[in-house]
């Protein structure tokens, strides 16, 4: 083949080349580097070419060769970014649910129900006992979940208690 059939060959092919490679998924950019790069080796190897009507998809090859060379050789991991989210976790929610675990099942029933609003009198007259035994319990049951933060009681699968102290009832 000759430099001047190679250059008009380069000239008609160029664009298909590039085309062919973002086919198969590369970025601009890239495949325009790997189709340059593929009619340079090209030219370095035109002796090997034995058949001058292929030169086209004989370069193509090379040019997927050297794509797919370079989509194995880079570096895939990219760094985590922070993604604005508009869901907010709430961390309290979820220290008031493992606080509810530590208490009594009768403890806990009286906790969801002021939590959920209920006045007193009503937990009172709901659990069939004295407007002051309702209080008098809300606080033995706060009392009791403090001291396990504190004490170290609610510190469980090695995670480290909260440091706060437990607000759940007035």
């Amino acid at each position: 083949m000759t430099v001047e059939a190679y250059g008009q060959a380069y000239q008609r092919g160029y664009d298909r080349t590039v085309r062919l490679l973002l086919s198969r998924g590369a970025r601009s950019e890239c495949a325009r580097e790997a189709a340059q790069a593929a009619w340079v080796k090209g030219w370095e190897r035109i002796h090997q070419l034995r058949n001058e009507s292929v030169v086209t998809t004989w370069v193509n090859t090379i040019a997927l060769n050297c794509y797919r060379s370079v989509m194995r050789n880079e570096n895939h991991q990219l760094p985590l970014t922070e993604l604005p989210t508009t869901r907010v976790v709430n961390v309290a929610s979820i220290d008031l649910q493992r606080f509810l675990t530590w208490c009594r099942p009768s403890d806990r029933q009286l906790f969801e129900d002021y939590l959920q609003g209920f006045p007193i009198e009503e937990i009172a007259r709901k659990q069939g006992i004295s407007y002051t035994a309702v209080r008098i319990r809300l606080l033995r049951a706060r009392r009791w979940v403090q001291s396990r933060i504190k004490g170290g009681d609610g510190e469980r699968d090695g995670r480290l208690k909260p440091a706060r102290t437990c607000q759940l009832a007035a």
